[in-house]
């Protein structure tokens, strides 16, 4: 079966699917996420690369993100990111192989699209089950847009900027969003699209990325819904 081809616009956001190989564990204790914060911190600044959401669970994690004008930049930047964790798990460990999938998946995001994946992403923790309160989720970005951390080096998304005039009716109008499970419909385009490396958006963004790259991309269905968690 011939793989998926991955669609990278330069310049636009995407959401990012990267899981451990088999599903295997990838973090294993505090420690563990905050040296992939570090690292994530790190290298957005060495790859111009704008983050816009994040969470991370014991064997996956999700990006939204922004590359650089490069169209190498996001695969380099992912690479980067992925060969850190796997030489300090595998030094740690003494241990030798790949610690992540074999491609981490991805799809570019339609601006009205944007809010949706920041819910979906920042949500998952409280979907999977790890933690019943996201505002003390660390592994998270929730808590950095909400201005619970010390530190802030979140990359606003035009989706959120959108939801007020400052910072301050931002937060409350988004905690009040994230709060109500997000629609169906839209939890399941969003989960496809990526796992699929299909496009977040409606038909008229699949028009303007067919103009910008020659090929379509449709999102069509394939078997049953998946579950949520």
């Amino acid at each position: 079966m011939p793989r998926t081809r991955r669609i990278v616009l330069p310049g636009h956001p995407h959401h990012i699917l990267q899981r451990g190989h088999n599903r295997q564990s990838v973090f294993k204790g505090d420690g563990d996420y905050l040296q992939y914060l570090l690292d994530l911190r790190e290298l957005k600044d060495v790859f111009a690369v704008k983050l816009h959401a994040w969470s991370m669970t014991y064997n996956e994690v999700h990006l939204l993100l922004t590359p650089g004008e490069s169209p190498t930049n996001l695969s380099e930047f992912m690479k980067a990111l992925a060969a850190r964790t796997t030489r300090r798990r595998n030094s740690t460990e003494r241990r030798t192989g790949t610690l992540w999938e074999s491609r981490f998946r991805s799809s570019p995001v339609e601006d009205n699209w944007l809010l949706p994946c920041d819910h979906y992403i920042e949500s998952l923790p409280l979907e999977y089950g790890v933690t019943n309160a996201l505002d003390s989720y660390p592994w998270s970005s929730f808590p950095m847009r909400m201005g619970l951390t010390d530190e802030d080096w979140l990359d606003r998304d035009r989706g959120y900027l959108a939801l007020g005039d400052n910072e301050e009716s931002r937060r409350s109008i988004y905690r009040t969003y994230i709060n109500k499970p997000l629609d169906k419909d839209e939890w399941r385009r969003v989960h496809q699209a990526v796992l699929r490396f299909q496009l977040t958006g409606d038909s008229r963004f699949a028009d303007e990325v067919e103009e910008i790259t020659g090929i379509r991309i449709d999102n069509r269905g394939r078997g049953r819904p998946p579950k949520r968690h």
